[in-house]
């Protein structure tokens, strides 16, 4: 659902920022207003970031190969983080420039006086169809999450980079509204200026706050807390398993979740058993959480002692590490 949901939150966004970007340029190349450029500019690089988009979800579903046995699920997230460099240069730091040479010629709009704030209304109006449809997809699996939230710990990147990116469209486009409305009253084009600057800061804002979030995607998140809980009751919720020694867990992509924990089983009569076993809890985790799909379980025998050892496992499987002189754990030489 979220994957369908982004690519046509996506689509809408990128079919409105087009249409936009062209009256916007049509406008300033009319009126002169650095609001307008500045705006055309933030379309442009908004049209690109969802082109990313949509590149990036298409890319990730190549088949794992050996070179990449995982698969390219994470790929997502390099373009998402592409995504917020683009904003933050092309949209950001241009707007900013812009802003700072209008200020050195503070001349106001010597032509088309009204057009600008025609073209500015029309663009509000197209752009909240298209923020409505992201938050109408978003809510489909945002569930009682804050908005917030649901930006930060959201693992399908899309649908926030969206959000954002409409929010983003939508303030800019009033903070232009101001600075050309501004301008024409008053017929000081530091307004103008002004109302360009409150663009630029806005989106490198933005850009900050996607790179930090798809950041820590890139760097690899485990499950969420209701995710973990569900895992673990899957595991002890049988007699194939006494309980669990430790656990780790990774994202591979937005639907992907890897899941690797040492356990510690009762004493099976033979290899056989012990395999079902352990075939059967891999079933109960991909039943309570369907997209934990890669699953890696080590069975072993459990020791308070060993646990307190903090070794993991219990002294009798654990294999021996080499110490040196002083009793401390030698480091094993590389290669």
């Amino acid at each position: 659902m979220s994957a369908n949901g982004g690519t046509k939150a996506i689509v809408a966004a990128l079919l409105a920022n087009v249409g936009i970007a062209v009256t916007k340029f049509i406008a300033f190349l009319l009126s002169g207003s650095s609001s307008m450029l500045a705006e055309a500019v933030h379309s442009v690089a908004d049209s690109g970031n969802q082109g990313l988009l949509l590149l990036g979800g298409k890319r990730a579903k190549r088949a794992a190969t050996p070179e990449h046995p995982f698969g390219y699920g994470r790929e997502r997230y390099i373009y998402a983080f592409i995504v917020s460099i683009v904003l933050f240069s092309i949209g950001g730091l241009f707007a900013l420039y812009e802003a700072w040479h209008k200020w050195d010629h503070k001349e106001g709009i010597k032509s088309w006086h009204w057009l600008p704030v025609a073209v500015l209304v029309a663009a509000i109006i197209m752009e909240s169809f298209s923020f409505r449809t992201a938050i109408k997809e978003s809510n489909h699996i945002r569930g009682n999450q804050s908005w917030v939230r649901f930006i930060r710990r959201a693992k399908a990147p899309e649908l926030p980079v969206v959000l954002l990116e409409d929010f983003g469209a939508l303030v800019g486009l009033v903070f232009a509204l101001f600075g050309v409305g501004m301008t024409l009253i008053t017929g000081n084009g530091r307004w103008d200026a002004a109302g360009t600057a409150m663009i630029g800061l806005l989106l490198v804002t933005i850009a900050i706050v996607l790179a930090v979030e798809t950041k820590s995607l890139l760097l690899g998140e485990g499950a969420e807390a209701s995710e973990l809980a569900a895992i673990e009751r899957a595991v002890i919720d049988g007699p194939e398993v006494e309980r669990i020694i430790h656990m780790k867990t990774l994202y591979l992509g937005p639907e992907e979740l890897m899941v690797a924990a040492k356990i510690a089983v009762p004493e099976w009569e033979n290899a056989h058993d012990l395999a079902r076993g352990i075939n059967v809890v891999e079933a109960r985790i991909r039943a309570a959480v369907p997209i934990a799909r890669v699953i890696y379980l080590e069975p072993d025998v459990y020791s308070a002692a060993a646990a307190e050892a903090g070794t993991g496992a219990a002294a009798d499987t654990a294999v021996p590490q080499p110490q040196d002189a002083s009793g401390e754990t030698a480091r094993r030489p590389e290669g």
